[in-house]
């Protein structure tokens, strides 16, 4: 093999083509914001484990079951989930399972239990759970506006059409 260096030439800003000995070598995509497919689910989580529908959840919002996933632009879907107060948990986590928040001022710290939580603001659940398995940062929250999440059975996105997702 010859000592000669190798070449890098950039097409464009998303496409580098690297050359040695004047073969071609790799093709690296990165996928444009502009150009994004984005589709939008719904999802029913009667009966679904928490963790497992969380995690999926926070897949398809980040974009990683695409072919054209980058890391540093959001390829997810929107997805809408419904029947959050349905969601079940294993072993003794809806008792035992606690969920903290600080007021701000002086010794406001603040414990539900998950029964508690389930009870008066169910789709935060699912959004808590959701939210801790995306980026932190700019980009995981441009990810975590796409999740809409339903206590009932009705929403009001029927005017794109989503696609029933089975989890």
């Amino acid at each position: 093999m010859s000592c000669e260096p190798q070449l890098t030439k950039r097409l464009g800003v998303h496409q580098r083509v690297t050359y040695y000995l004047g073969k071609l070598l790799m093709k690296t995509f990165t996928a444009k914001p502009e150009t994004v497919q984005r589709d939008w689910y719904v999802v029913d989580a009667t009966g679904k484990t928490l963790g497992r529908l969380a995690t999926e959840l926070a897949r398809r919002l980040r974009g990683k079951h695409k072919a054209e996933y980058t890391p540093h632009v959001d390829t997810g879907d929107y997805i809408i989930v419904l029947n959050a107060d349905k969601v079940a948990v294993t072993g003794n986590k809806r008792t035992d399972k606690m969920y903290y928040h600080h007021t701000g001022h002086i010794g406001g710290i603040k414990e539900a239990t998950f029964e508690e939580m389930i009870a008066r603001r169910p789709e935060r659940v699912i959004e808590i759970a959701v939210k801790g398995m995306l980026p932190k940062g700019p980009l995981g929250r441009a990810m975590f506006r796409k999740l809409k999440v339903y206590a009932g059975n009705e929403h009001n996105h029927a005017a794109q059409q989503p696609q029933v997702l089975d989890i």
